[in-house]
């Protein structure tokens, strides 16, 4: 087991939360919340009403928690690919390099593995980042205090399932995204890399996360939205009834065109909060495990 991939996926994904967390907080309000009509009115709204802290709610938990999911996607994709390369070689006889194929089932592995971990924290963090523009600016007191009494009280108002809610759409957002993250991620190192070279320059470690991120949620951002609405139903009169509900109602009042609400925001996002995963991942992986 390669325990220098968990400890490294853990600090990476950390890292990447801190640069990523203003635009975060952007688009999942952009995704729920129909008053706003574009990027930079949202930006413009939450600033001129709750200042830079508007940017920053319900931070602490994704970065505690992300850190350990990141942890769980680095290390399971790490592991699967290693047992996926060792089939390979001892069905053979021959040491092949991993193809392309085990790259994304790795991934697909990893994301789908973490989905228990994110679920929760993942509430959270949407809900605390919607309750200011969901329960209105001239609400006396906010529903949830903070992370933890958020947590608390969606097991206590809607059971322990409540926190799971929206689960599935993350499993489907994170399974082929994290595949074709990890995929892209290694096709852009390989083309970019010199023949028989192990480790990619720090440049092509920046370009290829950077890229891979964007290429992750074109595919994962149809269902981020779903995800999204889902999870902020129980703060107030419930729109949903269950997973393909959400589709269809949403398709039906906004068009298809809402299963892509949030793209471009998603895509800016993720070039250097990916390009930072993977540069701090790197950076922990090379001290932590001996060159080969």
């Amino acid at each position: 087991m390669h325990l220098a991939d968990f400890v490294a996926g853990s600090v990476g994904g950390a890292f990447g939360v801190a640069v990523g967390y203003p635009l975060d907080t952007v688009k999942v309000r952009i995704q729920t919340q129909r008053r706003f009509t574009g990027v930079w009115q949202c930006i413009h709204t939450t600033w001129k009403t709750e200042g830079v802290n508007g940017f920053y709610r319900g931070m602490s938990m994704p970065v505690t928690t992300v850190s350990i999911s990141s942890s769980v996607v680095f290390g399971v994709y790490r592991n699967v690919l290693q047992c996926l390369h060792q089939l390979r070689s001892t069905s053979t006889g021959l040491d092949f390099l991993p193809a392309k194929v085990d790259f994304f089932l790795s991934g697909l592995s990893g994301g789908i593995a973490q989905v228990s971990v994110m679920a929760p924290a993942d509430i959270v963090k949407v809900r605390m980042q919607c309750q200011m523009v969901h329960q209105g600016l001239d609400a006396q007191q906010p529903k949830y205090r903070g992370p933890m009494h958020c947590l608390l009280t969606i097991a206590r108002e809607e059971g322990f399932l409540g926190l799971y809610k929206g689960a599935g759409a993350l499993a489907l957002r994170d399974g082929p995204s994290f595949a074709t993250y990890f995929t892209i991620y290694h096709v852009i190192c390989e083309q970019l890399s010199p023949p028989g070279k192990t480790q990619p320059e720090w440049n092509v470690v920046l370009l290829a996360g950077g890229l891979s991120g964007m290429c992750g949620w074109c595919i994962g951002t149809p269902m981020d939205v779903i995800k999204s609405r889902l999870q902020v139903d129980g703060m107030g009169k419930r729109r949903y009834t269950g997973f393909f509900h959400c589709i269809a109602q949403s398709i039906r009042t906004e068009g298809p065109g809402v299963l892509f609400k949030g793209l471009g925001l998603n895509c800016i996002r993720a070039f250097p909060v990916n390009m930072s995963v993977f540069a701090m991942y790197e950076v922990v992986v090379r001290l932590l495990r001996p060159k080969t």
